[in-house]
């Protein structure tokens, strides 16, 4: 029984070890999802070409601010205002919803599982504000942008969009961004390349949200958020 508390204590002490690391190493390598090497581990593909966020047109992260995460130049990780929003709806019966930052999105991708948890949703909170300390926002969005799935096996803008248009990322007109936004909710069932009613409704919703964005913190020589 000495021996498994033990074991339990170094695994909760070597964890967060582990994420202050891999969280600096990750300001210069391309990090790679618990959801990948879940796969890799089951021995089942994985298609990811990593590529800058130069390489990825602004209309892109746009649309990932104006559908996931508007006040992302304006929050340090976690948006407080949104969460205790939803806190507040919760305790007085009105619908679920969530208050996930791109951040905390990064944070669950690199470090934690898919699945909806309290407990998970509480580890979220503190990595989310480690990684918006020490990454800049453009680094933020470029790592979230590069993880997502996409599709069954298919993550990162790259793959994504070789898989369903056909061409690089690069080349990604802005309702094609806005389709691939609007299918991250529910990547394995939604296709960007054969979108439903609801998915072009989403994306051009997407799209008129884009002109009340702030997206100034991912211009070139923009200062860390």
């Amino acid at each position: 029984m000495k021996r498994l508390l033990r074991l339990v204590f170094l695994l909760l002490l070597a964890y967060p070890v582990a994420v202050l690391a891999l969280g600096a190493a990750y300001i210069a390598i391309p990090p790679v999802s618990t959801l990948m090497v879940g796969r890799w581990l089951t021995l089942q593909g994985v298609e990811r070409s990593w590529v800058p966020l130069t390489s990825i047109p602004a209309s892109l992260p746009a649309a990932a601010m104006a559908s996931e995460d508007a006040r992302f130049c304006l929050h340090g990780g976690v948006d407080w205002k949104a969460l205790g929003e939803v806190l507040e709806d919760a305790e007085d019966g009105g619908p679920s919803r969530g208050a996930s930052t791109i951040p905390m999105q990064v944070a669950k991708n690199l470090f934690l599982w898919p699945g909806r948890s309290y407990i998970r949703k509480a580890m979220e909170l503190p990595i989310a504000l480690y990684l918006d300390l020490i990454w800049s926002k453009q680094r933020m969005m470029e790592v979230y942008l590069n993880v997502a799935e996409w599709g069954d096996g298919v993550f990162g803008a790259e793959a994504a969009a070789r898989r369903h248009f056909r061409k690089s990322a690069a080349d990604l007109t802005r309702r094609e961004a806005a389709l691939l936004v609007a299918a991250l909710p529910n990547p394995i069932r939604r296709d960007p390349g054969k979108p439903s009613r609801f998915m072009n409704a989403q994306a051009g919703r997407i799209l008129a949200r884009i002109a009340h964005t702030p997206t100034q913190c991912l211009r070139a020589g923009a200062q860390r958020g």
